[in-house]
């Protein structure tokens, strides 16, 4: 079955590890600390009528398990009625047929009663569930940027998928099903002691000893092909989900054989361990048959010989063995609920990992809200003495100090690698300066709320990712209150009403995923709308008009002056036209400000980067129009 997958251990294990998330590790948590967990995540579920219900559940289900029991006593005293003298045949029949009748209403009580609980119980299940899958989410959006960058989104999603899961599961298997058992147990042991002889409550409590040992033991062993199966599932998803979002790279080289060929591989993992787990399961299977059986057998004999001394009526013996029956048959799926109690306690252990780690870039106890401006709506952003080095970069940015004053344009230029994306980001605060501050009004980003900060701050990047949704609710997503006039005005402001209006649902029209449904111009276009409807006070510029053709561009370019007027704008550039009319440009190189100055200033600086960088720019360009 599906729910037997493995892999080759160290293989699947180190893969996982690349994707970012743990795999499986091979101890599960603590029993007490993994319950605990359970029992603080069903009080935070807010679930209707919470106490209530678990009360009137687990009393429910203690009934039914106590008429369960009860029931085996009602018949074997309709048969001992049945078998005693009586003075007539009618006497017999209404007697028989009065235990008969009570022994089938208890049984429809027992059978009614754990259903009933389950439908009482439902919804806490399904609210601590929800509860469990919406923190996770929550929590792993709000990780930062070092987080996403690393992970997997497909071994994400399954871990998540797997824990919300496995809290309805343990909910419902250890509330009403093992302790019930349990209960059930103890009740059967105490009636077979006390209505026969104490014998045979031994051998009920000894057969069901035995068989829950030998159960507990072989699952144990098959417990490892599940902890593989979850690092093959895990690496089968990432691998899947990774090819599909970018298909366009598998298709432009012809990979589409080789990414098959390495799900088949994750997939052929799943195969090994499944054939493993069958034939174990098989084994466990005919084990506890034996056990059971033996256990009936003895049973039985014992019965029969009380019956023939004269302690014991034929429907005693119905009754002893009718009750280790009944014990049975929520046994039948002990291997199966201690396999899947332990993989669902290390399947939420993961899911809690995730809400465990501890984002890089968090709320500080006392942050408040950035204020907007007094007036207008430009900002001042200044680094002062602002560090900042990756960890997988021998360099960083070094020592960069600059004010953009409110309602100018500062642009960044340099080579790849020069810090232009870093700075970014730091304005944005996805980081936090390792040495050195950012400043917005001369409050520290760090000390206000980055929900404030989003809100004034608002970044039109290189390339603009969508949801896989319609346009209007991509451009309407900076400012989910914006009416239809405001959206249709920012698609206006960033030349794409015209295109919008020629499509046959217009603003309904779903850009598929990614946005893949659009040109590389027409996603930056409506990346650039949703800035625009953000109104942000610092406008981010990264790149923005890179995928345009040059008539496009232009005409962006003229909007986005029109946009910049009064807002503090921050440019990354590489073609130096696009930011000659900028206050400020800085120069980077190897993480360090180089050069600053407006583009007159800088172009005849003899000897200096950017006049030599114009110089080559304007070359190709008079080149390309002479060849043209």
């Amino acid at each position: 079955m599906r729910g037997e997958r493995s892999g080759r251990k160290s293989d699947s294990l180190a893969k996982a590890a690349q994707a970012g998330l743990a795999a499986p590790v091979a101890e599960s948590p603590p029993t007490w600390q993994a319950l605990g967990d359970l029992i603080k995540l069903v009080g935070r579920s807010n679930a209707p009528h919470l106490r209530l219900r678990l009360i009137g559940a687990i009393a429910m289900t203690l009934a039914g398990k106590a008429l369960g029991v009860l029931a085996p006593l009602v018949l074997g005293a309709a048969v001992n009625h049945l078998a005693s003298d009586q003075p007539t045949e009618v006497a017999i029949g209404l007697g028989f047929a009065g235990f008969a009748v009570g022994w089938a209403i208890v049984r429809l009580l027992s059978a009614i009663a754990p259903n009933a609980s389950d439908v009482v119980f439902a919804p806490v299940r399904s609210a601590a569930q929800r509860t469990a899958a919406t923190e996770t989410f929550a929590h792993a959006l709000n990780l930062s940027l070092d987080f996403h960058q690393t992970k997997r989104s497909g071994s994400l999603s399954r871990t998540m998928d797997r824990g919300a899961r496995s809290v309805d599961f343990l909910l419902r298997i250890l509330a009403f099903n093992l302790v019930p058992t349990g209960v059930e147990l103890v009740l059967a042991a105490g009636v077979l002691a006390g209505a026969y002889d104490w014998r045979f409550g031994a051998v009920a409590v000894v057969v069901v000893a035995v068989y829950a040992a030998s159960t507990f033991a072989l699952s144990n062993w098959r417990l490892e092909h599940r902890r593989e199966m979850n690092a093959a599932d895990t690496e089968a998803a990432g691998v899947s989900v990774d090819a599909l979002l970018n298909y366009e790279t598998v298709k432009s080289f012809g990979a589409e054989a080789r990414a098959a060929r390495t799900y088949d591989a994750a997939l052929g993992d799943y195969t090994r361990a499944s054939l493993k787990a069958n034939s174990s399961l098989a084994l466990l299977n005919v084990m506890q048959a034996v056990i059971m059986n033996v256990g009936l057998g003895v049973m039985a004999v014992m019965a029969g010989f009380e019956a023939a001394a004269g302690r014991m009526g034929p429907g005693d013996v119905t009754a002893a063995v009718l009750i280790l029956i009944s014990l049975y048959a929520p046994l039948n799926i002990l291997g199966f609920a201690y396999r899947e109690i332990r993989q669902s306690f290390i399947d939420m252990e993961e899911m809690l990992k995730v809400t465990r780690q501890t984002p890089q870039v968090a709320d500080a106890p006392d942050a408040i809200a950035l204020a907007k401006p007094d007036e207008g709506c430009a900002s001042e952003l200044r680094f002062e003495a602002v560090g900042f080095r990756h960890d997988a970069r021998a360099s960083g940015l070094e020592d960069v100090s600059f004010v953009a004053a409110p309602g100018t344009t500062t642009a960044l230029v340099g080579p790849s690698g020069s810090g232009k994306s870093t700075i970014v980001k730091l304005a944005l605060r996805l980081l936090d300066p390792q040495e050195g501050r950012v400043l917005i009004d001369g409050r520290d980003v760090r000390a206000v709320t980055q929900e404030s900060l989003r809100a004034a701050v608002a970044l039109v990047p290189q390339d603009v990712a969508l949801f896989n949704d319609t346009i209007r609710a991509n451009i309407g997503f900076a400012r989910p209150d914006a009416d239809e006039a405001a959206i249709w005005a920012a698609a206006d402001a960033a030349e794409l009403d015209d295109f919008i209006r020629g499509l046959p649902e217009g603003m309904d029209t779903r850009v598929g995923e990614r946005g893949l449904k659009l040109s590389g111009g027409e996603r930056q276009r409506v990346g650039i709308a949703r800035a625009l409807l953000a109104d942000p006070c610092i406008l981010i510029l990264d790149e923005a008009t890179s995928a345009l053709d040059s008539r496009t561009e232009a005409a962006i370019q003229k909007t986005l002056r029109k946009a910049r007027s009064g807002r503090t704008t921050l440019v990354v550039a590489h073609r130096l036209s696009t930011i000659a009319d900028a206050e400020q440009i800085l120069v980077l190189k190897a993480g360090r400000v180089i050069e600053r100055g407006a583009h007159h200033e800088l172009v005849a600086r003899q000897g200096g980067e950017y006049a030599a960088l114009w110089r080559k720019q304007t070359r190709g360009a008079r080149t390309g129009q002479m060849a043209d």
